[in-house]
């Protein structure tokens, strides 16, 4: 459409005062000529104008795109080199010790605590099994915040089980053993559901026949129950981990933001946002590849099953 303009601009404008200043020239009118050479002028400057207008502003505007992911790279490249910067620093090393050694904590306590009890509720039907599977699931549907206030009432300094061991002048809220009981609190019943799960499809003849033989507890658990029900085990171990390594809520409500004793990974990266942005993501990129690789395990577990 603007082709189209300019050729009829250049027909109608431009190309009869041309024409006249040719014949002008011809009839050896200077005068006349010099007369329409000036008219032509301002048409030509208007036509110029509008040309320059039309090709430069796309030019314009893709100059300016080009500045701008310019400028966007410039930033993305900065911040990668910021976060890399902030893998060494004392911080994050320190938070990253600190929810290392408590998930791991807390997923042997849930396994050597939930083993016994997912064994008890697959082969065991007794008063109140509906009420204890209700409140196994408990802590998967309540709010953090909600289970770190509950916490508090409990091993408080004033709490319900908190008062009688602070005479004893052991205190449990905001130390390193709050963050595990936050963390035990809402990731064991992962294991303990998967594990449940597991020993369930074990089929009861195998253990009985093993009795008749004289097995042990020990020896059946060992020879007949692990290496059948390991894939629900190992799922549990695994997911209980992951969720233990990024509980936040009841962590930061029950063991406080001490940096150094209960500071995990998820709480530096919630501080992190406001005050240190390339420390906050250079955690929260951790935190990410942690959960993909335990995603991509037990995708690969499941698909080994099937």
């Amino acid at each position: 459409m603007a082709s189209a303009r300019y050729r009829k601009f250049f027909r109608h404008g431009f190309l009869p005062q041309l024409m006249a200043f040719e014949a002008c020239v011809r009839l050896g009118s200077v005068t006349r000529a010099a007369e329409e050479l000036s008219l032509a002028q301002p048409t030509v400057s208007c036509m110029l104008r509008k040309l320059a207008d039309t090709v430069g502003g796309p030019v314009t505007q893709m100059r300016e795109r080009r500045v701008e992911a310019s400028a966007l790279g410039e930033e993305l490249l900065l911040l990668a080199h910021d976060m890399f910067r902030a893998l060494g620093r004392f911080e994050v090393v320190q938070a990253l010790g600190l929810s290392l050694g408590t998930s791991l904590a807390t997923t042997l306590l849930a396994i050597v605590g939930g083993f016994p009890l997912a064994l008890l509720l697959a082969r065991r039907s007794f008063r109140g099994r509906r009420a204890l599977l209700t409140l196994l699931d408990l802590p998967t549907v309540l709010p953090p915040s909600v289970a770190g206030l509950a916490l508090l009432l409990t091993f408080g300094r004033r709490g319900l089980v908190g008062a009688p061991l602070d005479l004893l002048g052991i205190q449990v809220a905001f130390t390193v053993w709050a963050v595990i009981l936050a963390q035990l609190f809402v990731s064991a019943p992962y294991f303990i559901k998967n594990a449940l799960v597991g020993l369930a499809a074990v089929p009861r003849e195998l253990e009985e026949a093993a009795a008749l033989d004289g097995a042990s507890v020990w020896q059946t658990t060992r020879l007949i129950l692990l290496p059948l029900a390991w894939r629900g085990i190992v799922t549990g171990i695994a997911l209980t981990w992951a969720r233990a390594l990024g509980e936040f809520g009841a962590t930061l409500l029950f063991a406080g933001n001490r940096p150094g004793r209960t500071q995990t990974m998820p709480i530096a990266v919630y501080l992190g946002f406001e005050v240190r942005l390339e420390l906050a993501v250079a955690l929260a990129v951790i935190l990410l590849a942690i959960s993909w690789v335990v995603l991509a395990l037990l995708h690969n577990l499941g698909t080994g099953e099937e």
